[in-house]
């Protein structure tokens, strides 16, 4: 699987891969902590009741209809790395629990348009107070300006692997 070679004082061979240096290992010891804090993240959201039996897409959905009003279910299936059908899934479930519920599309005939209800906005405003507590005591030691810097580096590094992600077969 290893394609890269460690950096040697020796001449690169033709053909040889890519060389790894100081940065590349930086950037997967980066990518290594980042995959290790979501598992974390997602335990204290399985606690505090932020990720719930539907999982932590509930609130990702929910969040992307409160910022953005209505979308389709594809619309909000190519925003994160899922499929439509789950995100269908999702949607089917919010509604059956009055969070969501789907509406005419000007735009479309046959594809919905899923909204927040009175009670899912009420119920996404409470879970994000919930959230934005618990993020009030993490990081305390950092810079709002070291968090908001680690926050683009962390975006720029994701919409990489988004894009590589998009040009394999």
């Amino acid at each position: 699987m290893a394609l890269a070679q460690h950096k040697t004082g020796a001449a690169p061979r033709a053909g040889a891969g890519p060389i790894v240096d100081g940065k590349a290992e930086a950037i997967a010891e980066l990518m290594l902590e980042v995959a290790q804090c979501f598992f974390r993240i997602r335990a204290v959201g399985q606690k505090t009741g932020l990720i719930t039996s539907w999982g932590g897409g509930a609130f990702g959905f929910m969040r992307s209809l409160a910022l953005l009003g209505p979308l389709t279910v594809p619309q909000i299936a190519q925003m994160r790395p899922t499929s439509r059908q789950r995100m269908q899934r999702l949607a089917d479930e919010l509604v059956a629990e009055g969070l969501v519920k789907f509406i005419d599309n000007p735009k479309h005939l046959r594809s919905k348009l899923v909204q927040l209800t009175r009670k899912g906005d009420a119920h996404y405003r409470e879970l994000n107070a919930r959230f934005l507590v618990i993020a009030s005591t993490m990081g305390v030691a950092l810079s709002e300006a070291d968090i908001r810097k680690t926050t683009e580096i962390v975006r720029q590094l994701s919409d990489d692997a988004k894009a590589r992600s998009e040009r394999l077969p």
